[in-house]
């Protein structure tokens, strides 16, 4: 039985709640760890977006605060989950000072616990490579949807937690965002260089 709420060992997120784009590209590397009754999913990020509240008619926030985009203006570190195109979700990192409206999109990971149970939810024939190369099928393998809307990053079931190996030592190539309708030459994606399991 799973217990929700206690503290796990977790990322240092102070960076969160400063500039954007810099949580963008520190957030490459760190695991994101998710737990059900099914059982522990993780992976390491490899490619985020980053979302701004000033100039950047992409973000959610850029027209005030409202009822959909609400979780944003909250504080640095929460989830910010919401549902797309009628059928799957995005789940991003909440970034900046509280009220400020601005968050990190993680777009993929790389899968490393809990495969099986990724490839369950996904479809049994799903290569290991498309299981999480995507914000929609990030969200379906790790099981995560409106229900996490708001939850806090450093607590389970879902968790940010420090990747200690890669010590930032990273290829990092920033890129325009991909998959938006307007700010599209804003180079404001950011992923691991020559990763096998980066969206497509």
């Amino acid at each position: 039985m799973l217990t929700e709420g206690i503290s796990v060992p977790s990322l240092n997120t102070e960076f969160l709640g400063r500039d954007t784009k810099e949580a963008a590209c520190k957030l490459l590397g760190q695991y994101i760890c998710r737990e059900t009754e099914e059982g522990l999913v993780s992976g390491i990020i490899i490619e985020t977006e980053a979302y701004l509240s000033e100039n950047d008619s992409a973000c959610h926030a850029a027209r005030g605060k409202s009822r959909r985009n609400a979780t944003m203006f909250g504080p640095p570190g929460i989830a910010y989950v919401y549902f797309i195109y009628g059928n799957h979700y995005c789940f991003n990192v909440v970034t900046g000072p509280e009220g400020k409206g601005e968050a990190v999109l993680i777009r993929a990971v790389e899968p490393v616990e809990g495969l099986e149970l990724m490839q369950k939810r996904r479809g049994e024939g799903c290569k290991i490579n498309n299981l999480t190369s995507g914000p929609g099928k990030l969200c379906q393998a790790f099981a995560i949807d409106r229900s996490l809307d708001g939850h806090d990053l450093s607590r389970k079931p879902l968790y940010l937690k420090e990747n200690a190996l890669h010590k930032g030592v990273l290829s990092i190539k920033n890129t325009p965002r991909i998959g938006v309708s307007s700010a599209q030459d804003k180079p404001l994606r950011f992923i691991i260089n020559g990763n096998a399991f980066l969206s497509r």
